[in-house]
């Protein structure tokens, strides 16, 4: 197996993952019965987001390394957000 394949695999696991997080944003406003973003959501969008980061600087393509750092920032942003008042986070917080 070659660099270039490993990375690809790299790839297409941080673009499955951050594609992840659709279905299980789905599946909570499914249960919810409204729309939710639940505390997973962000997750997936970090994990995903930090593999593809990755791969983006592997490929050396700017244009991805910019999109996906400025993610990185925002969904980070919303974590801390959720978790800077615990009192509220207790009251949202949502099985999923």
């Amino acid at each position: 197996m070659t660099t270039d394949q490993v990375w690809l695999g790299i790839g297409l696991l941080g673009q499955a993952f951050f594609s992840g997080r659709f279905l299980v944003q789905w599946i909570a406003s499914e249960r919810a019965k409204e729309s939710v973003v639940p505390h997973a959501f962000w997750y997936f969008s970090i994990g995903g987001g930090v593999t593809l980061l990755a791969y983006a600087i592997y490929r050396l393509d700017p244009v991805f390394i910019i999109g996906q750092g400025a993610g990185l920032f925002v969904y980070s942003r919303n974590l801390y957000f959720i978790f800077r008042k615990p009192e509220r986070v207790a009251h949202r917080r949502r099985p999923v």
